[in-house]
């Protein structure tokens, strides 16, 4: 179950709408309007980052300069938006977050966090400067490497999740693709 609030108007006409079965066979209880039959469906979140990397492995990690988790580190990643590609809202993200100059790889850990309704999507990205400019929700953007990583202030678990497969998967000598579900 999610902490978000459930529909309590119709998004068409503004009417107080009530959760039962629609009558389109649907198995779920959606959020109906009695008065224009609109049924408005809740689906998760996409969360949308990158994994940006030096080629010696350092990571960069952005500092949060708002809620939640205030002041602990992160990767560069936020809600992708209407008309972009995952990648594109990983991309985007990373230049607001941390002002980093990036080329985008491919998908390295897609986690499912169903108590919050999210799916979080980490792209791996390669670093073209070691320069950043942090725009308004980051305090610091910094590059780590593995044993500087400071891992009891991260914000996220699926940072934390992300961070430990591409640690591994370097030593490994190989970058895998991740499927995570957090409960």
């Amino acid at each position: 179950m999610t902490y978000r609030s459930p529909i309590k108007h119709c998004r068409a006409c503004g009417t107080a709408v009530v959760y039962r079965l629609p009558d389109d066979g649907d198995t779920k209880q959606r959020a109906v309007c009695p008065a224009c039959n609109t049924v408005h469906y809740e689906n998760p979140l996409n969360v949308v980052g990158t994994l940006p990397a030096l080629p010696d492995g350092r990571i960069l990690l952005c500092k949060r300069n708002i809620e939640p988790r205030w002041g602990k580190w992160t990767l560069p990643a936020g809600f992708m938006e209407l008309g972009e590609t995952t990648a594109q809202g990983a991309a985007r993200e990373t230049d607001e977050e941390a002002g980093a100059q990036i080329e985008i790889g491919p998908l390295f850990s897609l986690l499912n966090v169903r108590r919050v309704g999210q799916v979080h999507l980490f792209y791996r990205a390669t670093l073209l400067s070691d320069q950043f400019n942090p725009g308004y929700e980051t305090i610091e953007a910094r590059l780590f490497a593995e044993d500087e990583v400071p891992w009891d202030e991260l914000a996220f678990r699926t940072v934390k999740e992300t961070l430990e497969c591409y640690f591994a998967d370097r030593k490994a000598g190989t970058m895998g693709m991740h499927f995570i579900d957090i409960e």
